[in-house]
């Protein structure tokens, strides 16, 4: 992922706060010798304090022989992404026609080392834990060995807990460019109002250095 030096966040703080509103992402695991990467997508727990995700597959996933031979991995969250149509970010001095199309969005990945949770136990911690931020209001029973109702199913899957190594992340909207083109973009996001576009305001705004 390019990152150039306006895009980039202003500190780990600016990460780690967008970071803790997502729970959802795309796992990637190097692929056997001479095959495509498998590319996961899955709910997570982000844990900054420990800097690990946890999270957990079903035990039949293919992803299994590649990460057991290939345990650095990465962790991708995209959000807050749309679409700049190309007269949005035309020069101030040049025609509409001129302008780029580009993306605004927001990356943040995660690498990590993978550690596979196989202990019963260890895996029914790591589901509670999992359930309790997904439902913090209740209603499932906790997961227990041998215990019904998901005692037997524990056999089923697998747990994962990724140790985070490294971060990179982008936040690409527009800090590059002069105000006016800036306060265009705004103003145009502001009026198609489509999904996404709330956001992507809100960093433009909070994130221009004029």
């Amino acid at each position: 992922m390019l990152i150039h030096p306006w895009d980039a966040p202003r500190d780990d703080t600016e990460w780690q706060s967008w970071l803790a509103g997502r729970d959802f992402g795309q796992l990637a695991v190097n692929g056997p010798a001479g095959e495509p990467p498998f590319v996961q997508p899955l709910h997570f727990v982000y844990d900054l304090d420990r800097a690990e995700a946890l999270t957990h597959l079903a035990r039949p996933n293919p992803l299994w022989p590649a990460l057991e031979a290939a345990p650095e991995v990465v962790l991708s969250v995209v959000d807050d992404y749309v679409y700049v149509p190309g007269p949005w970010q035309a020069p101030p001095d040049g025609p509409p026609e001129h302008g780029t199309p580009t993306s605004f969005y927001t990356a943040v990945q995660l690498r990590c080392r993978a550690h596979i949770v196989d202990d019963p136990a260890a895996k029914a911690a790591l589901l509670n834990h999992q359930v309790g931020h997904f439902q913090p209001e209740g209603g499932s029973a906790r997961a227990t060995v041998g215990e019904a109702p998901y005692g037997r199913l524990l056999t089923g899957i697998r747990g994962l807990r990724l140790e985070v190594t490294g971060v990179r992340a982008k936040f690409k909207y527009a800090n590059h460019r002069p105000p006016e083109v800036q306060n265009r973009i705004a103003t145009a996001l502001a009026q198609r109002n489509a999904p996404g576009d709330a956001a992507a305001l809100t960093h433009l705004l909070r994130r221009r250095t004029t």
